[in-house]
């Protein structure tokens, strides 16, 4: 990994990347036609991206039914856990709806209802996530969601990962299809033959898809713009090597654009880091991917302060924060922007990914400064609720046709004059 020992270093590692004009074009081309031609493009591009005839996008019911028996044991034991720990967790999430009375007269309100229905998207490709359906699936369904609807990319064979499709069962999805890429959330957004539009997309994927969650915005909800996974660790001389190294490779297996950065109090231990990151990654299963990612960008800082390292962090708004000094939450509450906040040597992020109980699906490319983790808010709407009786009005109509004249807005000012004059008449 490469050791950074000046700010000016790392300032320019910080710097983030946008996406491309290309790409941009190409998803509303894609976006476009799926709106014109829908199933048959959603075809179309499968056969052409993912390499497989499809008769049918929907999942059937007996899929499904296939799907456990694919499973282990331990797996569906493991799944289950999981949606416990998340479930309960969310449950704490939830909002109701509430009403006061200042003041005589005077009934305010806030209705909060559940969205009618929300799509969720699971990546495929390099690999499949099951935990990612139970992070975007439980809240949606905690909130009440009535119509919950999963795209995901189909594998070679044509079927979708049988542990994608227990772990969306568990939790309730109504609807699955058998689509990927920018293709699928165009048809969540607009709606195709097979695939009726949602109100909602959620869900982690490529630059294809981010982009295109960008795109629909506007004419649909979405949770977040979501960049490359990433992890910054802030560790001291008494942090365990094996444990630092094992999460930035954790976090570098993603994919090859995965960031995995370290804050570290010395140059020395900075060299050894670096060493046994190397030698971890020898033994890993997805070597090249987490190889590309570490070399690309992955980095170590060596810093001179608790203060210069907490600005860093804060400078950066990681997605993922593992705070492994001796005394993790002695500066906790100067860390202002972190997506998630792991403390101490016993809470990687990998078990934050799968077991904790808090939404994995968290804000990346520093938008932690202004975002938050998904939750059961993110599938929840509000409605203000006003009732004034003539004679509170009466109170506060002067001020209200002052404000409108001032604005120029007579027309409101008189919608106040006319029941003024009605009461006094």
């Amino acid at each position: 990994m490469q050791i950074l020992t000046t700010r000016e270093q790392i300032k320019q590692r910080i710097a983030r990347q946008k996406t491309t004009l290309t790409i941009e074009q190409e998803v509303r081309n894609i976006i476009d036609r799926v709106k014109r031609f829908k199933d048959a493009e959603l075809l179309m591009l499968t056969k052409r991206f993912d390499g497989v005839t499809l008769q049918a996008l929907r999942v059937s019911e007996q899929e499904i039914k296939e799907a456990y028996n694919e499973v282990s044991i331990s797996l569906l034991q493991a799944l289950k856990d999981a949606r416990g720990r998340i479930q309960c967790f969310h449950e704490q999430q939830k909002e109701e709806s509430w009403r006061i009375e200042p003041e005589a007269g005077v009934y305010l309100g806030q209705q909060v209802r559940p969205l009618a229905s929300a799509g969720i998207y699971i990546p495929g490709g390099k690999a499949s996530y099951p935990s990612t359906v139970l992070m975007n699936a439980i809240p949606a369904k905690i909130a009440g969601v009535k119509r919950l609807v999963l795209t995901t990319p189909p594998q070679a064979n044509g079927s979708v990962n049988a542990a994608v499709l227990v772990a969306a069962d568990l939790c309730g999805v109504d609807e699955i299809y058998k689509v990927g890429g920018a293709q699928a959330i165009a048809a969540l957004a607009y709606g195709t033959e097979s695939i009726q539009p949602v109100l909602k997309i959620t869900g982690p994927g490529n630059a294809y898809v981010a982009c295109a969650k960008k795109l629909v915005f506007g004419d649909v909800s979405i949770d977040m713009i979501a960049g490359p996974s990433e992890v910054c660790i802030w560790a001291d001389e008494q942090s365990d090597l094996s444990f630092v190294a094992a999460d930035l490779l954790a976090q570098a297996e993603h994919d090859e654009d995965a960031s995995a950065c370290c804050l570290v109090p010395s140059l020395k231990y900075a060299e050894s880091l670096s060493i046994e990151v190397s030698r971890q990654l020898e033994r890993m299963d997805r070597k090249e991917i987490a190889k590309k990612s570490i070399q690309s960008n992955g980095w170590i800082a060596v810093v001179e302060s608790e203060e210069e390292a907490i600005e860093m962090i804060n400078d950066l708004a990681p997605e993922h924060l593992e705070i492994m000094t001796i005394n993790p939450e002695k500066r906790l509450d100067d860390i202002e922007h972190a997506g998630a906040i792991f403390l101490g040597a016993y809470s990687p992020e990998a078990l934050g990914d799968y077991m904790a109980g808090p939404n994995h699906t968290l804000p990346t490319s520093g938008t932690a400064k202004f975002s938050s983790p998904l939750g059961v808010y993110d599938f929840m709407k509000k409605t203000s609720i006003i009732r004034y009786k003539k004679e509170a009005l009466e109170q506060v109509s002067d001020a209200i046709i002052e404000l409108a004249k001032t604005e120029q807005l007579n027309g409101h000012a008189t919608a106040i004059q006319v029941r003024i004059q009605e009461e006094s008449e």
